[in-house]
């Protein structure tokens, strides 16, 4: 995004600078809805497996396993380490539907795995905080 304000910038002639300059500023502080926000809206279609009021729960388009699904907040908190206090309800919530969710689809009894990813080391991609859940075959330790 930085580069779009810096280009409107440049076909602005000098007496408009300061006008430029704060489109440029307030086009840089606007932050995009996520793929998953997108999802959550009904703009992106899913193969969805749950839906309620705080998360819904998808196929994973990319699977890592052969059951891979996202399990995702409608609440978009960027990643568990922004996450605060008044979250701690709907982090509680997330994780028993995880569960519910495994029973639900056969493979609770069996195993599965849950992974969320912080950061850019952690292997984060969208910055909306989401739970992979991972079965359907034995995984191995470490990962990745």
């Amino acid at each position: 995004m930085l580069s779009l304000g810096i280009c409107f910038l440049h076909r602005k002639t000098w007496s408009n600078l300061n006008w430029g300059w704060q489109i440029g500023i307030d086009l840089l502080h606007r932050r995009m809805p996520t793929i998953f926000e997108k999802i959550c809206q009904g703009e992106i279609p899913a193969r969805f497996v749950h839906q309620d009021d705080l998360c819904v729960c998808f196929h994973d388009v990319t699977p890592q396993a052969p059951i891979h699904l996202l399990l995702i907040p409608r609440k978009a908190i960027p990643r568990v380490e922004q996450a605060n206090a008044e979250d701690q309800a709907l982090l509680g919530h997330l994780l028993l539907t995880a569960g519910e969710i495994a029973r639900q689809q056969g493979f609770a009894d069996t195993g599965f795995r849950i992974v969320i990813n912080n950061g850019a080391d952690g292997g984060e991609t969208v910055p909306h905080l989401h739970i992979h859940i991972l079965a359907g075959r034995k995984l191995s330790w470490p990962p990745g």
